[in-house]
């Protein structure tokens, strides 16, 4: 029996590799708690910072170095956690950084009663929490990159997306139900979006919860496509309009309403259009290199982490200058255009790497 050519043993073994349809559906949910739980995590200082400040007397920018502290380490592995992901699995680079952000978040109480020093363990401990949950996303890519067949990769990637918006729902609601005395404290009654702050938590998680079911619609639509063969570049960049373009557009229409109302549908429809670039631009990392999908995807999210950065600080000066949030949604949308045209142009979705680079240790 003549042997197989090196390119069709190697595209055999990695189908091998691949989960089956029960062991696919078991990791989908098991990773979604997994992304919910880093959500919840991550959005706990921010609900704790106000009595914090209370506690602690923290003014705000002392508030604001201990927020802004976890993206301090977000940024640093995300490149690292993609290469461990790619290298040694992505299974093993995920129990090991959630059982390590997991036991700070739990212990936080008391690192924050630690000693007089409340401002410094606090801004260590996101800094540390940033470091280890910036490995996650990058680990995730490498992971279903290597283990879900390309046909199911939109749905099973949204599906796990999802969990970050049920992780922040809990935070997100309690935000937007402080009373309008604590609120002040976070910002002035002029600049705080919408107005009605006494419905802030309806304009705070309706969006979110809009974006679960859009999110799984995005990933069920798209593989759909696919396997009605359409190519998988047109579908990638279908999906990126959607989560590029017309959301930017709902965004424009955001900050030109003075409708609580309406506020809350363009908001609700922004969103939810957004969670279609998990079947867009995150899964086509994937689609061109399997095997280094990970690292590739750790460098595109450093580059998004310290995009994100720069637009909060650009954005709350607009908003500080202009005095209105219309300028800021202008950014988003002008932004998120040229990421959509740069995307469109250059976008390709034939895979470019044939050697695995997985070692099982």
């Amino acid at each position: 029996m003549q042997p197989l050519p090196p390119e069709e043993a190697r595209r055999d073994g990695a189908e091998d590799a691949q989960w089956s349809r029960p062991e696919c559906q078991a990791w989908t949910g098991t990773l979604l708690l997994g992304t919910c739980l880093l959500y919840c995590a991550r959005v706990s200082m921010p609900v704790c910072t106000v009595s914090m400040s209370q506690d602690f007397g923290w003014n705000k920018k002392e508030a604001g170095i201990v927020l802004s502290s976890f993206f301090w380490g977000y940024c640093l592995t995300q490149v690292v956690g993609g290469h461990l992901g790619d290298r040694i699995g992505g299974e093993k680079v995920i129990v090991l950084s959630a059982s390590a952000w997991g036991f700070i978040t739990a212990a936080t109480p008391l690192l924050a009663h630690l000693s007089s020093a409340h401002l410094v363990f606090m801004t260590f401990s996101r800094i540390l929490t940033g470091l280890l949950q910036g490995v996650y996303f990058p680990a995730l890519t490498s992971l279903l990159s290597q283990k879900v067949r390309e046909s199911e990769r939109a749905f099973t990637y949204s599906a796990v997306g999802a969990g970050s918006q049920f992780g922040s729902h809990p935070g997100l609601g309690r935000l937007g139900a402080r009373p309008a005395g604590v609120q002040a404290h976070q910002s002035s009654l002029e600049t705080a979006f919408p107005k009605a702050l006494r419905l802030g938590w309806v304009f705070n998680v309706v969006p979110w919860l809009v974006a679960i079911p859009a999110s799984l619609f995005s990933g069920f639509l798209s593989d759909h496509l696919i396997n009605q063969g359409y190519r998988t570049i047109a579908v990638r960049k279908f999906m990126q309009v959607m989560g590029l373009g017309l959301s930017s557009v709902f965004a424009l229409c955001l900050g030109h309403t003075s409708s609580f109302c309406k506020s809350v549908v363009f908001a609700s429809a922004s969103i939810g259009l957004q969670t279609f670039n998990h079947s867009g631009i995150s899964v086509n990392i994937q689609d061109l290199a399997p095997s280094c999908a990970g690292f590739l995807f750790g460098v595109a999210n450093t580059a998004g982490a310290l995009a994100g950065v720069v637009g909060v600080c650009l954005g709350g000066y607009l908003i500080e200058t202009t005095g209105s949030w219309t300028s800021m949604f202008n950014l988003v949308a002008a932004v998120s255009s040229l990421g959509l045209c740069t995307f469109l142009l250059f976008g390709e979705a034939q895979r470019v790497d044939l050697s695995p680079t997985h070692e099982d240790l």
